[in-house]
């Protein structure tokens, strides 16, 4: 086997970047990069995620009374009291982009771990970059199922992927069947990157196993500028159920052009994204009443769990809005990761990824309403139990599962 020159110049490139990493075991601060839209369609996104990964820095670095890792301490006592620094980086929801700003994070930044990513094409290739440079990479909320099962040793997510939403989403109908609700056939409705692909295939294929009968399945360019031929076969098929997995813009279009045609289904059942934004409800919340999206996060746990309130409300001073279901992902995501570099008592990339693989968070301890944070041999934390929440009077409540549910589901939507 030959080795060619480039390969040779990237293995060097690696290896020295690897070199100052391993060297700053102890440091008065931890750098730790974060890759997001930060300009262009999703900016919003990014801006909300800046918030909620500063509301978690100011957690770790100062002192709390929550029942949360290294809240009660000032920075990572593992690392001498270390405090935690962020570098941002924008990667305008674009893979490329995101290469090459995971590389200038790494290579000229020195970050010792990166977190991101919002979209998963932009994951695909980030965790590429981590991976090569052995630096660990935490998908905050990235849902792409395929994202995990790539065989990366230094990929690792903390929140459900879109076959575990799905499923809840199939559970919830069967669930409703048995209670006389008529539920039998369904629209799918998804764009066409890794996001739209994966979860389109997730739903087909449970569908066929639940016996459901799906009537569509349109695959739509995603950032289209008109959705009406879409949109006319939807209300052609008329299907019990609407399951819509689009971006922010995507889903505003989708609903005004679904006004504007008077296409009405008896309820729309949405794979979060675009679902869970404030900005698509100041858009067109009027039109969504009833709506259901998954979500991995409601502040309705508040209720048992009072510091959810309490973290809620520094989030909110620094962002003007309420954590929703990525903010809080992304929020936990730097909890779950300078929790491990704090165990491993190093900034070096391997000690940081025994130690991530050695996590075994219990549910009580974190903001969200799952059993656990503890990775499979894939990075995958299969612990991490979504809700459906119901966009209900200007606010979204909990209706699923019956043990996180603190309302009865409104069906069919208004």
């Amino acid at each position: 086997m030959t080795i060619s020159r480039r390969e040779v110049l990237l293995g060097a490139t690696a290896t020295a970047a690897l070199l100052p990493i391993a060297a700053r075991a102890q440091t008065s601060e931890v750098v730790i990069g974060v890759i997001y839209p930060l300009s262009g369609a999703s900016a919003q996104i990014g801006v909300d995620a800046q918030k909620a990964f500063e509301t978690a820095a100011e957690i770790i670095n100062k002192k709390h009374d929550f029942d949360l890792p290294l809240a009660r301490g000032e920075g990572l006592p593992g690392l001498g009291g270390a405090k935690v620094r962020l570098v941002f980086a924008d990667h305008q929801a674009d893979p490329q982009k995101g290469r090459a700003e995971a590389e200038r994070l790494i290579t000229q930044e020195k970050v010792c771990a990166i977190v991101g990513t919002y979209q998963s094409a932009v994951a695909v290739t980030v965790s590429q970059i981590c991976e090569r440079y052995q630096i660990p990479f935490l998908s905050a909320d990235n849902s792409s199922p395929s994202l995990h099962r790539r065989g990366l040793k230094f990929y690792f997510r903390a929140s459900p992927h879109d076959e575990m939403f799905s499923k809840a989403m199939f559970d919830f109908f069967d669930d409703m069947k048995k209670k006389g609700t008529k539920i039998e056939t369904l629209s799918l409705f998804h764009e066409d990157t890794i996001f739209g692909t994966d979860s389109g295939n997730a739903q087909s294929k449970l569908a066929a196993e639940r016996g459901y009968k799906i009537l569509t399945d349109i695959k739509y360019r995603a950032n289209s500028p008109s959705l009406s031929a879409e949109v006319q076969q939807l209300k052609a098929a008329n299907a019990n159920v609407l399951m819509p997995s689009s971006y922010t813009t995507d889903g505003i279009l989708l609903v005004k052009t679904m006004a504007e045609l008077g296409y009405k289904p008896n309820a729309i059942v949405a794979q979060d994204a675009g679902f869970s934004e404030k900005a698509l409800y100041d858009a067109v919340g009027d039109k969504l009443e009833g709506v259901i999206s998954r979500g991995s996060f409601s502040l309705d746990l508040a209720a048992k769990r009072p510091m959810v309130g309490k973290i809620n409300d520094m989030y909110k001073a620094k962002s003007g809005k309420d954590l929703n279901d990525y903010s809080s992902r992304q929020f936990m995501g730097l909890i779950v990761m300078a929790d491990a570099i704090n165990r491993a008592k190093s900034t070096d990339g391997d000690k940081i990824r025994q130690a991530l693989v050695a996590t075994d968070m219990p549910g009580e301890v974190t903001i969200m309403p799952w059993k656990r944070v503890k990775f499979d041999e894939m990075g995958q934390n299969n612990d991490a139990d979504p809700v459906l929440l119901q966009y209900v009077g200007g606010k979204f409540v909990t209706i699923y599962p019956p043990q996180a549910a603190v309302a009865q589901a409104i069906w069919p939507m208004k």
